[in-house]
């Protein structure tokens, strides 16, 4: 298993340095006509901020994907991997073809170039990944924290599902205003609305859709024992907060200050206090297991 988790320190790093220089093109890049003047006296420039703009995005999420993944089956096994990225990336699409379809559970938007070949036409095929690998990472933190405490276990897991989703729309507070705005946008919104250009009815969509993957998965983890990796979740941690950072800077750069605060408050705060708990060796309960019979 060493060298699995090499290979997930490799995904990761590369993931991180993906969205660093898709970040570069975005706020440095595309804003600044003469720096890209400049770019273009330089053939391998253009090249580059090509491959940056077409295939950056995707490239940043594939490889996420696969850490989260390598990292699952690693610390929870094939069982316990398959039955939370199944229903993730299911469930997640289902609502995305749905939101772009008919506007509900979302708002009316719809997906433009830049993330990739779009399922149906209608949604990229990167985007249910995002629901997997920032919902997992999520998940798994506030799971193995809120089994720490002293409390019943259906209370620790209808806390981890609440909060886990909880986290995943924190994200999105901080990331949809940014990437819908951007220069270039990724998505545009048809039916603008009252949060920096969002409807508030997203915000539902999101936590809705977050709760119902991560409550299946949780009722399939029961078929299988399993233990928590309490003093392994870097990687999970690391994910969230790089991808939080990722749209902390585009937030900013565009002036969105409120997103960030609320996404902090929201989503990092308690993430971290979770991860803390959830790696001390001194908490409450010294036995992670959690049985089908619980």
């Amino acid at each position: 298993m060493k060298r699995v988790s090499s290979t997930e320190n490799y995904l990761l790093v590369s993931h991180i340095l993906a969205m660093a220089f898709g970040l570069a093109g975005i706020i440095l890049v595309l804003p600044n006509p003469n720096f890209l003047a400049k770019l273009g006296e330089f053939e391998w420039g253009l090249t580059i901020f090509g491959w940056s703009m077409a295939g950056g995005g995707v490239a940043y999420m594939v490889l996420a994907t696969a850490a989260v993944a390598l990292y699952a089956y690693r610390t929870l096994g094939l069982w316990h991997w398959l039955s939370f990225m199944i229903p993730a990336i299911a469930l997640s699409l289902g609502s995305e073809l749905l939101g772009t379809s008919t506007g509900f559970p979302f708002g009316e938007y719809r997906y433009l170039s830049g993330l990739g070949y779009k399922i149906a036409g209608l949604v990229p095929f990167t985007i249910p990944l995002s629901w997997f690998y920032l919902g997992f990472s999520a998940y798994i933190i506030a799971l193995a924290g809120l089994s720490r405490l002293d409390i019943k276990n259906w209370v620790c897991q209808l806390g981890a599902i609440i909060c886990g989703a909880l986290c995943l729309t924190s994200w999105d507070f901080v990331l949809d205003p940014a990437m819908s705005q951007a220069p270039i946008p990724f998505w545009v919104w048809d039916q603008p609305g009252a949060f920096f250009g969002m409807p508030y009815q997203n915000f539902a969509g999101w936590m809705g859709t977050g709760i119902i993957f991560m409550t299946v998965a949780a009722l399939l983890w029961r078929v299988k024992p399993f233990t928590l990796p309490n003093n392994d979740l870097k990687l999970p941690l690391a994910i969230y907060l790089a991808n939080f950072t990722f749209a902390t800077v585009l937030s900013l750069a565009a002036g969105f200050y409120v997103p960030v605060l609320l996404g902090f408050v929201l989503g990092i705060l308690p993430l971290i206090i979770l991860y803390g708990i959830a790696t001390n060796p001194s908490a409450a309960s010294a036995d992670n297991a959690l049985a089908t019979n619980n």
